[in-house]
């Protein structure tokens, strides 16, 4: 028996079998990608609502918020309910705004809005 000829055989059929495993994995790869694309899947992820707001308390029924940096959001909502129920609120567009709301001991959320989708930015605890 020839030792040669025999692993000889077995030896030529690696090659041809790694380089379609290769082509196979490569294929895949390349649909996955191109499917992305075409379907738009990276479109749907959102962005994190970004802004800076700076909170004071001038007494124990009304806090002010003031807007101190935009970041990514197009304006930024302040609500608060006070212990009577009435909601109070107030808009901020522009770096510099001041809004005074009135929240009794209830908390107060100060909310981004990017592009029509709200984030709660913070929650204000009295």
């Amino acid at each position: 028996m020839n030792i040669k000829k025999t692993f000889q055989d077995s030896e030529r059929a690696v090659s041809p079998v790694i380089g379609v495993i290769l082509m196979v994995a490569i294929t895949v790869i390349l649909a996955a990608v191109i499917g992305t694309f075409v379907l738009g899947l990276g479109d749907q992820l959102g962005q994190n609502a970004n802004a800076g707001v700076s909170i004071d308390e001038p007494n124990s029924s009304y806090v002010t918020v003031t807007l101190v940096s935009q970041g990514n959001v197009d304006l930024v909502t302040v609500n608060a309910t006070d212990n009577s129920g009435t909601s109070t609120n107030g808009t901020l567009k522009e770096v510099g705004e001041t809004v005074t709301v009135k929240h009794g001991n209830s908390s107060v959320q100060i909310i981004g809005d990017i592009g029509g989708e709200k984030t709660v930015l913070r929650t204000y605890e009295p």
